[in-house]
């Protein structure tokens, strides 16, 4: 290496282990992005299963305690299920505030967090 061109070669040389710094940095933030998504994708898994057994019981419950009342278990399983079909029209009403403005920043703040 001459004298001449030895600032061009350790400028390059610098260059490229900034480069490769830099797509380490972003390894390590997509991977971490990545691991905090799906930890906090299989915990909302199992908070929905336990709720749905929860759910399922407190309906059967519902059944048999209405279906005493007023003597027809047909009719309380019609009672409960007009119920959650009510719960199912204002969860489709309220979809767009409940899970679209809740995941968007939670996803912008999980990726763009150096970024405030």
């Amino acid at each position: 290496m001459s004298e001449f061109t030895r600032p061009v070669e350790e400028l390059g040389k610098e260059a490229s282990d900034y480069i490769d710094l830099r797509i380490s940095e972003l390894k390590l933030g997509a991977a971490k992005g990545l691991s905090m998504t799906l930890s906090k994708l299989l915990y909302m898994l199992l908070v929905l299963f336990v709720v749905s057994i929860i759910l399922t019981s407190v309906a059967i419950g519902g059944v048999m305690w209405i279906g005493e009342l007023i003597g027809s278990y047909a009719g309380g399983a019609g009672i409960v299920a007009a119920f959650f079909i009510i719960l199912l029209v204002a969860l489709i009403l309220l979809r767009k505030r409940l899970f679209r403005d809740t995941f968007i920043p939670l996803f912008v703040n999980m990726f763009f967090e150096d970024d405030k």
